[in-house]
């Protein structure tokens, strides 16, 4: 089972920022910014690069959710960044899409 949908369902505790019907966010729990939010959808989707047509909005959506989030913890005048890993090789370590929602500092960039 994926820790995400776990958390979604209410059987792992999380620091729970924000939900709807289709979108969960919460805190990361190994934050690299003082404001760190991953944002999930609902429905299990491993990766952006399983996004097709069928889920196409999915992203748009996040991204949505991300900009009322980033507005509500007053990171949106200062600036956020928001990232997707997509794999092995960039990172992604948990096999349900979700954008990290940093800020609350200056961000540079690290590859």
């Amino acid at each position: 089972m994926c820790i995400f949908c776990d958390i979604i369902k209410g059987k792992l505790p999380c620091d729970k920022v924000y939900e709807d019907e289709n979108y969960f966010a919460f805190k990361d729990i190994r934050p690299k910014a003082p404001v760190h939010i991953l944002i999930v959808p609902k429905k299990h989707i491993e990766k952006v690069a399983d996004i097709d047509g069928e889920n196409k909005n999915v992203i748009g959506d996040m991204v949505v959710v991300a900009n009322r989030i980033a507005k509500d913890l007053d990171i949106d005048k200062s600036g956020y960044r928001l990232v997707i890993n997509n794999g092995p090789d960039a990172g992604q370590e948990v096999y349900h899409l979700h954008l990290h929602l940093m800020g609350g500092k200056r961000m540079i960039f690290a590859a």
